[in-house]
């Protein structure tokens, strides 16, 4: 874990370098704590010396003082590294799971990615910001006082130390266990956040179903499973504790035995004795405390595998390196076919598609539409076959060039919380006239100025101010105000009356002209002036043709059409 985390940790330098000065205060504080004791009780208290009720005072203070200024240093620029790294880490998943291949944000939950992003990296910042200092700091002063301590009497320091191998093995079968409840409750912390989302998304039907006690027992299940996992992470690291303060208790008591021996004989003065005592009374707090931690680390270790299997983990979808700069005037399918588990979505799909026309896509749910039209937009690519655009290999240019000349308007509509006018313009800088201009095309201009703010209005979670029908306004907008040369419309008019779709084909009739435009729809009306329609089915294209020449020459555009909403 360490080996990962050295790159991103040799970027704080400076930062790094003030910690170890905060670090050797402390340290040096407290090997000074014990070391102050011997003249405390040899020159202050037997030996009775008057300027001693001096000293010592002012010297506790200046080593606490010292120890406190120390601690701050540390505790200010810790903090402050693990923060940034972990707002680092934060941003670079997100980077990495906006950009992964659609198949894979399909096939993961949203409350897994965000779990991730958020209570993986959470721990990871509490390892970073205060575990591992925590570490340091004490691994340096268990050296600072067992080599004081053996300084002072090197035969009393081997019996007071000799347990501490022994308390190390269960330790660290202890942090094996730890890693494992670790993992799995980082897993279950994933289930309750999915759950929870879901039931956010989806509180419409919740309600109308009267599901919430169904909702709850579900939720209840995933939440007493994450708490028992948690249950037993803490019945085995919390053992820890106690046990280092049991081979704590069994140094001291060897230290009072075998030094009270030492002082009785004279080889040893009373406050000599005072200064091991209080050496190896504080040895024993910074190792109790590193078992502790090392305890705690396991948690931090299963979650930093978390986010690596995460950022190392190839995306299906390889960038190519072109930049599309000139506009989409040539669209060509060649023998594509995608299969998902031993099904053609598509199957041996050839079709080429030119400036300037419409083209219709109509056919039984589950047909392969959609999927035709997400491989424009590079959501999946073909096992076999190739897209092509102007000619080239789609996979050749870079995503972000091609999806710069395309629009997509979905059934599911995208309302983000920000202003209407910023919905509009999303990812561009706001012009308001060209606002004004994509809303009048989308028929949407008449009920935006009606709203208290207009087109600055701010929008709700979902759109949830707005009706469906405005939404969909809204959304075709954004198509419109994009200016792009392929436009895709995937049951963009579902939501709008007869009328309302009506004006927005005859007001988008001139601004489509010179672009590509293909439509998948179940209105009748939405289609038949097309410039081709075609027929997809099982994956395949069946036929292609106007709207009157499918209506004679194909049985299966005869049955569609009679079923299409007029």
């Amino acid at each position: 874990m360490f080996k990962r985390y050295l790159p991103y940790i040799k970027e704080y330098k400076k930062e790094y370098f003030l910690v170890v000065i905060g670090m050797l205060f402390t340290v040096a504080a407290t090997t000074a704590t014990a070391h102050i004791m011997k003249p405390l009780m040899d020159e202050m208290f037997i030996e009775k010396k008057e300027e001693m009720l001096y000293l010592i005072p002012l010297g506790l203070i200046g080593i606490y003082f010292f120890k406190s200024i120390g601690r701050y240093i540390q505790s200010v620029y810790m903090t402050y590294i693990g923060q940034h790294i972990v707002s680092r880490f934060r941003e670079m998943m997100l980077e990495k799971i906006i950009n992964f291949d659609m198949m894979y944000l399909y096939q993961n939950r949203s409350g897994e990615l965000i779990s991730r992003v958020t209570n993986d990296i959470d721990r990871i910042r509490y390892f970073v910001s205060n575990m591992l200092p925590e570490l340091i700091r004490e691994s340096l002063t268990v050296i600072a006082l067992v080599a004081y301590v053996i300084y002072l009497n090197p035969m009393l320091s081997f019996y007071s130390l000799v347990l501490l191998p022994l308390a190390v093995y269960p330790i660290i079968q202890i942090g094996k266990k730890l890693k494992k409840y670790s993992r799995r409750s980082q897993e279950k912390n994933a289930d309750v956040i999915s759950r929870l989302t879901e039931v956010f998304n989806n509180s419409e039907i919740i309600k109308a179903n009267a599901t919430q006690k169904f909702e709850l027992e579900r939720f209840g299940v995933q939440n007493w499973q994450f708490f028992k996992i948690n249950m037993k992470s803490v019945y085995v690291g919390d053992i820890v504790s106690p046990l280092m303060e049991l081979v704590g208790a069994a140094g001291l008591a060897a230290v009072i035995y075998i030094g009270g021996r030492e002082v009785y004989s004279g080889n040893m003065s009373v406050g000599e004795f005072s200064a091991f005592l209080t050496a190896v009374g504080l040895v024993f707090q910074p190792i109790r405390r590193i078992g502790s931690i090392y305890s705690k680390i396991q948690d931090a270790l299963s979650a930093s595998e978390r986010v690596f299997e995460l950022l190392d983990k190839e995306n299906k979808i390889v960038d190519g390196k072109k930049v599309l700069k000139e506009d989409i005037t040539h669209i060509e399918f060649r023998d594509v076919s995608l299969k998902y588990e031993e099904r053609y979505i598509l199957d041996g799909v050839n079709i080429e598609i030119k400036q300037g026309q419409n083209i219709a896509l109509v056919g039984d749910s589950g047909g392969g539409k959609s999927t035709f039209i997400n491989m424009l937009l590079r959501f999946y690519d073909p096992q076999d076959g190739s897209v092509l655009v102007n000619g080239i290999n789609i996979k050749e240019f870079t995503q972000d060039s091609l999806k710069h000349h395309i629009s997509l308007v979905t059934q599911r509509i995208y309302i983000f919380q920000d202003t209407l006018a910023a919905n509009v313009a999303y990812g561009q800088d706001i012009d308001e006239k060209r606002v004004k201009d994509a809303l009048i095309l989308a028929d949407a201009l008449s009920f935006v100025e009606s709203l208290e703010d207009g087109i600055e209005t701010k929008m709700e979670e979902f759109g949830s101010n707005l009706s469906g029908g405005q939404r969909q306004r809204i959304a075709i907008a954004r198509a419109i105000y994009k200016h792009a040369s392929l436009i895709l419309f995937d049951e963009a008019t579902s939501a709008l009356d007869n009328e309302s779709e009506k004006r927005i084909q005859e007001a988008l009739h001139n601004y489509t002209k010179d672009k590509i435009t293909i439509t998948i729809a179940h209105r009748l009306g939405t289609i038949q002036n097309a410039d081709k329609i075609l027929v997809v089915q099982k994956g395949k294209i069946i036929a292609s043709g106007s709207h009157s020449e499918l209506l004679e020459s194909c049985e299966v555009y005869q049955r569609l059409a009679g079923g299409l909403k007029k």
